[in-house]
């Protein structure tokens, strides 16, 4: 039997992005339950966010299903070693690349780097975001705008282009929307904005490269406890976060992965254009 998983968390509040040691309490990633069947063996992936959150809880159940891993990270460096420690615990190797996708020069980087590393690449994971709670739109600043579309959208799209001419067929694309994109926080604009783009983006990827045997799918989690979280929302809402979903908690990223890898893997063969909602029951449209 799994331990429990907590219904609540304090409020807590820390710089952007945010990291896993200030974290009350701390996320579960899998590291301890996730049990692989070889899934993956012998898929190379990578995976924007890699480092904590739902992409940390990816990659490790990735490796531990055999396939190895790029993790694209920020500045969180700790954070991103601890995880490549699973990865390489799981006896799949793991290449950390780390700077600002939002910067078209670095997130063009990212997919030749794994095409050096592994030689091709089987599974995409777009999952990197940004996100800060604003209650008017006048608080948005066009700089914060602007970056927000740069991580969200515009390196999806840079690393999807970049990534499905090295795909063989069989090569999944996974992109993290959100469940924003149909039921927008009011206090989230910019990133349900781009959330819902993801989506969109996500099911024109699925119909134009069908005949090459590449699917394309997204994920649509609900509220889940990442380190995002306390470093983009005011602390009362930290508190708060999670209860107003029909489970009555956020989510752990562990519990998003088993869905990433259903995905990732060829038991999905049909499955393409899915919007998969991971939201504690609410639904989305």
């Amino acid at each position: 039997m799994s331990e429990p998983r907590p219904e609540s968390q304090p409020e807590q509040q820390q710089d952007v992005p945010g990291v896993l040691g200030k974290m009350d309490p701390k996320p579960d990633h899998g590291e301890e339950s996730y049990r692989g069947s070889g899934k993956l063996t012998g898929k190379a992936a990578v995976i924007t966010g890699g480092d904590s959150g739902i992409g940390r809880a990816v990659a490790i159940a990735f490796a531990r299903e055999g396939a190895d891993v790029l993790i694209s990270y920020l500045n969180e460096h700790e954070d991103a070693k601890d995880t490549a420690k699973y990865v390489e615990e799981a006896g799949r190797r793991c290449v950390l690349v780390a700077g600002d996708l939002a910067d078209r020069a670095h997130a063009k980087s990212i997919i030749p780097k794994a095409v050096e590393e592994f030689g091709k690449v089987d599974i995409l994971v777009n999952n990197a975001a940004f996100q800060m709670s604003h209650p008017t739109l006048e608080e948005v600043s066009d700089e914060e705008w602007d970056h927000t579309v740069a991580v969200n959208l515009s390196a999806m799209f840079t690393l999807t282009k970049d990534a499905i001419p090295h795909m063989p067929p069989g090569g999944a694309i996974i992109n993290s929307s959100s469940v924003n994109s149909d039921m927008p926080s009011p206090d989230l604009a910019p990133y349900a904005m781009t959330k819902s783009g993801i989506a969109n983006f996500t099911a024109s990827m699925a119909q134009m490269y069908a005949d090459k045997g590449i699917r394309a799918n997204s994920v649509a989690p609900g509220p889940v406890w990442t380190p995002l979280i306390p470093a983009t929302m005011p602390a009362e809402k930290v508190g708060s976060f999670g209860k107003q979903v029909p489970m009555g908690r956020a989510g752990q990223p562990a519990e998003l992965a088993p869905v990433y890898v259903l995905l990732a893997s060829d038991e999905a063969s049909y499955v393409s254009g899915a919007r998969v909602a991971v939201t504690g029951g609410n639904p989305i449209l």
